[in-house]
């Protein structure tokens, strides 16, 4: 495929995950609205936020979770093609890790999608992103083990 027609959009999301009371780290995944696909909160940059910011604001509206991004650099980022009415985007998500402290009982995309706790490994097996799937293992199992959590 030639460069020219290949479009390419960063978005920016959020990893969001939480530690158990034994220690044990958890990561929230949601369903996405069209395909119903297990993945993570993401958008699209908004003018006059930072881009953590705007991962923070995607948990939020998309699965109600209040929390705080941990570092102020990305823990890695991953490529999906989003599908359009009139075709396919390639996107790359930019991903900051968010540490939740709860989860709101109502919140703007609760009617659209669906939200669950996963051991990482369970959910890094459930993402369809190869790339997504590796930074979720590389990035929890690393993190709490710094953290002292695990």
């Amino acid at each position: 495929m030639p460069k020219k027609n290949i479009r390419a959009s960063i978005q920016f999301g959020a990893l969001p995950y939480r530690t158990r009371a034994d220690g044990r780290p958890q990561v929230m995944l949601l369903t996405s609205r069209e395909t119903r696909r297990w993945v993570i909160p993401k958008g699209w940059a908004i003018k006059g936020l930072k881009p953590a910011d705007v991962a923070e604001r995607e948990a939020y509206e998309e699965a109600g979770l209040v929390g705080h991004i941990v570092g102020k650099k990305p823990v890695g980022s991953f490529h999906y093609e989003k599908l359009l009415p009139n075709g396919r985007l390639l996107c790359e998500v930019s991903v900051f890790l968010l540490r939740v402290h709860h989860q709101v009982a109502d919140w703007p995309e609760r009617a659209q999608r669906e939200t669950e706790w996963f051991d990482p490994i369970d959910a890094a097996g459930l993402v369809q992103e190869s790339g997504l799937a590796d930074i979720i293992r590389e990035t929890i199992l690393a993190h709490v083990s710094e953290a002292g959590g695990a």
